[in-house]
């Protein structure tokens, strides 16, 4: 059997002449300051996490996709995912080889409108856009004929065109 030696022996030789160091001393605290500080600075930090999910350009290209494409080009396709410089529009077949062929032109007006180089590729998925339902049709005018007491000439005719205009707003 070995024997036990006694508690100061287990210790290493190098470990037991080692002085222990002192921790690095803090950075002194920097003083604060209560003047007025820029919005961008204090906005940042909360918005950081929100644009990881949604690149601010994504989203300002699926909100304003009407006025940025046109009344033409909306009403064909819709934005559906903008990703990696990649922009997924959702149209028909027909449309989608349409605008394949009219890409380089579709993307540099929409990186125009957008300010940078964001968009890089276009993506095409077949399906029908979202269509706006078309407003009901109007109702057949009723014929407003003017009152038959109204002056001769020219003020008569004036006083006829008045009162058919107000009796075609109710």
């Amino acid at each position: 059997m070995a024997k036990r030696s006694s508690p100061e022996q287990d210790v290493p030789p190098r470990a037991a002449t080692r002085k222990p160091t002192p921790a690095a001393p803090l950075p002194p605290e920097p003083p604060r300051h209560y003047a007025p500080r820029g919005i961008a600075g204090l906005i940042a930090p909360v918005v950081r996490p929100a644009f990881r999910r949604r690149a601010p350009a994504a989203a300002q290209l699926l909100a304003d996709w009407e006025s940025l494409a046109g009344p033409d080009l909306s009403a064909r396709a819709a934005p559906v995912k903008f990703a990696g410089g990649t922009l997924t529009l959702a149209c028909t077949g027909p449309v989608a080889m349409e605008l394949q062929h009219a890409a380089p032109a579709l993307i540099g007006r929409l990186n125009l409108a957008l300010g940078h180089a964001t968009i890089e590729r276009l993506r095409f998925v077949q399906q029908a856009p979202a269509v706006a339902a078309a407003p009901p049709p109007l109702a057949p005018r009723e014929v407003i004929a003017p009152p038959e007491n109204l002056p001769e000439g020219a003020l008569g005719e004036a006083l006829g065109k008045l009162y058919k205009a107000i009796r075609q707003r109710r």
